[in-house]
């Protein structure tokens, strides 16, 4: 499948969790071309400031695969990972962070701060800006409908 194709399949997770009143992030992880783990934001939910799209990916790759060590995977996610996100990728050797839509307020990977490019033992491939509209306008329709009920 093509970055775009995975792409989709994030953002069809940060639909559901659009639909359980979450910020509408989603996040695979794809080794050798199979798709290895999926997350998407639960904060709300579980009630726990850890429960990012990207960490619950994460999660489950390690599971899956058995080890700590993520290498040759590649981590979608439609929102431009934060620093704890951005962290928990660094730690986890990810190859490479594909992104849909720039996080202004947040973002640790060309927003605010590029933790990638900084000296750490792993540095991920980024690539920033797929499917950068369709990501943006969940995000934008979420939280104008979030201002309508308050």
């Amino acid at each position: 499948m093509t970055d775009n194709e995975w792409m989709r399949h994030a953002l069809s997770l940060a639909a559901e969790a659009a639909a359980e009143g979450e910020v509408p992030v989603g996040a695979v992880i794809v080794k050798d071309g199979e798709l290895v783990s999926v997350g998407r934001n639960r904060r709300e939910l579980g009630k726990n400031a850890l429960a990012h799209a990207e960490i619950e990916a994460i999660n489950g790759a390690c599971e899956r695969l058995g080890g700590w060590r993520l290498s040759g995977c590649t981590l979608y996610v439609t929102l431009e990972p934060c620093p704890m996100c951005a962290g928990a990728i660094i730690n986890s050797r990810i190859d490479k962070v594909v992104y849909g839509t720039a996080d202004p307020k947040a973002g640790s990977c060309g927003s605010l701060v590029n933790l990638f490019s900084l000296p750490y033992n792993h540095q991920p491939e980024l690539v920033g800006g797929v499917l950068k509209d369709e990501c943006a306008a969940m995000l934008q329709d979420f939280f104008r409908q979030l201002r309508t009920k308050h």
